[in-house]
């Protein structure tokens, strides 16, 4: 007996190495990437010729680029396939997701509206009611613009009156727009489908039109080829789009990528925004009770951000970080309304202002140190009073038309999901109006603000949210999530995706880096063009703190970024490439030599600058840009590349070229994946299967590669 129990545990020790080693080699399985021809393309900067291999990938028509991605796709998810936890990540994932979320209510004519989705809807439905009766009607249903739900809803817009509603749609993610214009009573198609719209919002002048923006068709694929010409047209009702007239741009002389249009709330007065990038603009207004007036010039430069809050009658509320990189509000009369006649109404503070306005009065959302804080104030200018917050969070919302009696805000962080108040203005007290009922308890998460010290000691700071009670030991998985440009600001809000992580034991941290907006202009220029290496050494130093500080280890951490962040997930991975061991770059801005080219994406000059500026700018971007920085012999971290065949924001020629880069430098080692989502595009009106599709891919690869066999407990 004793020798068949000495051979039993013989056996099944060699049977444990024996699994042990099949799952060793199939974590270190060789990935057979398809074959990626190299063509000898070479551009030529400042004498300087630099080798662009993969340079066919950008045309997104051709054949050849579409059997590359097939057969990327086909590889992907042959390893995706492979892991065993996958389906029950996305198991756990629809559950959590399928809870009912409705947004606040807002008036129109003599209907109350709101967006609701029931819980794995692909699409927000927009229901209504009307006046004291609740029964809820569908007035409109996206789910039903398409068979697999990838036709979207861009923006909704009403006529004064509410009689009539202009919609856009958005086919495969595309930002090219469709717009349709209704009756609402009945909810039928009062004229033909407006066409080739892009970048543009929908503002009604009375019930007899509105004033939208677009481009020309441009040669070429509409998905890649370059819009810089923007132009703002009149569609008066019962007429062709031929017949829309040219209200603003499209002049050679006054070229400009973008242009808003909006007609102040009492119709008096048409508001023109141009911008040559995506910061800084000039100002125009046009009196539109005088027939032929002309546009007058509030700010014909574009050295600051500014734009009108709200007027009352010729007494126009600009905010402006004109001299104020915090933002302030100014007064000023649109007879003279040039900056040496603007008068300070709410200064400029140490915390940076974004206002709305609701129900007569003017909400402070000042930002301090990525949490909200809000004041009310009066239109004399006077504080009516801070309103009390149901928490340290993120608010939006408080605002509305000046007749709205109530107002609506939604208050969220990492751990707390979205929840819709009701606000009486004239009273300040918030009752609870909608809480989702979401199958997650954050009484068992905690989530911190730290601070850190960046490369060249500049203070930065971080929220880290997980579970109570985990160990800080240097084992558990973390995303490093991050974006920093574009004077964007990441504050706290809650994701039923990173809920799932933490809810896996996953650590997820969120630094406010240079480039974004958390800190006013100085902050943001400060990770621009020639100092955009400080935001790559801001997230460095952020993956340094967790490291340093035991949340986790480069074993175990995966940094992730899309768009601009996937930019800063490629600079960081070919610059520190030891640090982490997943990287998860989507819809990455990649090539930054060429990015410029592309769509409107000449427009991103003021954050990067562009290879054409001068010599000096091209060495600074072929530096870090990530395409150009990918090293034969460097083991980089397992990579997943996620993009969309339809993202013209972003173009996927970036991933692509990214993707091969690495495969035909990267042959072993860690497996470097691109996933390419068909009819979906930059992330906005992305169906919901799809993204939890998305998510389970990208959070099954992330813990295989960290070497996790299985999913911990999932039980709360």
């Amino acid at each position: 007996m004793k020798k068949l129990l000495v051979l039993l545990t013989i056996l099944t020790l060699l049977n444990a190495c024996k699994n042990e080693q099949e799952l060793k080699k199939n974590k270190n399985q060789i990935v057979n990437y398809p074959i990626t021809k190299i063509i000898d393309t070479v551009n030529t900067y400042f004498g300087v010729e630099v080798k662009d291999p993969y340079r066919w990938l950008e045309d997104d028509r051709s054949p050849e680029t579409e059997a590359w991605v097939r057969e990327e796709n086909k590889i992907t998810y042959a390893y995706l396939d492979k892991i065993p936890f996958r389906e029950a990540i996305k198991n756990r994932l629809t559950t959590l997701w399928n809870y009912e979320k409705i947004g606040s209510p807002f008036k129109e004519g003599d209907y109350n509206y709101f967006y609701k989705n029931n819980g794995l809807q692909d699409q927000y439905v927009i229901y209504r009611t009307k006046g004291d009766n609740q029964t809820e009607e569908v007035f409109l249903d996206p789910n039903t613009f398409s068979d697999n739900g990838t036709t979207s809803l861009g923006g909704l817009s009403f006529s004064k009156d509410g009689s009539m509603a202009a919609y856009s749609i958005s086919e495969g993610g595309s930002d090219w727009r469709k717009i349709i214009i209704i009756d609402t009573e009945t909810k039928a198609v009062i004229e033909d489908t407006l066409v080739d719209v892009k970048f543009s919002n929908m503002s009604w002048k009375g019930n007899d039109g509105f004033y939208y923006s677009s481009y020309d068709k441009p040669k070429g694929s509409e998905l890649s080829a370059k819009t810089d010409q923007h132009k703002v047209y009149y569609h008066k009702l019962g007429t062709n789009q031929d017949q829309d007239r040219l209200i603003y741009g499209g002049t050679l002389d006054q070229k400009h990528r973008y242009i808003n249009a909006n007609v102040t709330e009492d119709d008096k007065y048409l508001i023109i925004s141009p911008r040559t990038s995506t910061s800084g603009n000039k100002l125009y207004i046009k009196d539109l009770t005088k027939t032929n007036s002309p546009f007058i010039p509030i700010l014909d430069h574009a050295n600051s951000d500014t734009y009108l809050l709200d007027n009352i009658g010729s007494k126009l509320f600009l905010v402006t970080n004109l001299n104020a990189p915090n933002m302030k509000i100014v007064t000023v009369d649109a007879s003279n309304p040039t900056p040496e006649h603007w008068v300070d109404f709410i200064p400029e503070t140490e915390h940076v202002l974004t206002p709305s306005t609701g129900s007569n009065f003017i909400f402070a959302n000042y930002m301090a140190d990525a949490v909200s804080q809000i004041k009310q104030y009066d239109y004399n200018g006077k504080l009516i009073r801070e309103v009390e917050l149901p928490g340290i969070g993120t608010v939006n919302g408080f605002s509305g038309k000046k007749e709205n009696e109530t107002l609506y805000y939604s208050f969220s962080n990492y751990i707390t999901p979205a929840t819709s108040y009701a606000y009486n203005p004239k009273t300040g007290v918030s009752e609870v109006y909608v809480k989702p009922k979401v199958e997650f308890n954050p009484e068992q998460y905690e989530s911190k603000q730290v601070f850190y010290k960046s490369k060249d000691g500049t203070k930065v700071p971080m929220i880290i949210s997980y579970k109570k009670g985990t160990e800080l030991n240097g084992t558990n998985p973390t995303i490093l999530y991050g974006y920093g440009g574009f004077d964007i600001s990441l504050t706290p809000a809650f994701s039923i995706t990173n809920a799932l992580w933490m809810e896996q034991g996953g650590i997820y941290a969120v630094p406010n880096l240079r480039g974004g907006g958390e800190y006013g202009k100085a902050w943001h220029d400060a990770g621009t063009k020639m100092q955009k290496q400080n935001v790559f050494d801001d997230f460095i130093a952020a993956a340094e703190y967790l490291i340093e500080n035991n949340y986790t280890s480069s074993k175990y951490l995966a940094i992730k970024g899309g768009s601009n962040g996937g930019l800063l997930v490629g600079a960081t991975m070919t610059q520190r490439p030891d640090l982490m061991k997943v990287a998860l770059p989507a819809v990455g801005v990649l090539d930054m030599l060429r990015y410029h080219t592309f769509t409107a994406g000449a427009g991103w000059a003021y954050d990067y600058g562009t290879a054409e500026d001068s010599k000096e700018m091209f060495e600074y971007l072929k530096g870090y840009s990530p395409v150009h920085n990918v090293k034969a012999g460097v083991k980089y971290p397992a990579t997943l590349i996620t993009t969309g065949d339809h993202d013209d924001r972003v173009v996927p020629a970036h991933s692509f070229k990214f993707a091969a880069q690495l495969q035909n430098k990267q042959k072993v080692g860690n497996p470097v994946l691109i996933r390419v989502e068909t009819d979906a595009g930059h992330g906005a009106g992305t169906p919901v299967s799809k993204t939890i599709e998305q998510y389970a891919d990208i959070f099954a690869f992330t813990l295989y590669n960290m070497g996790f066999n299985a999913l911990p407990d999932t039980e709360n």
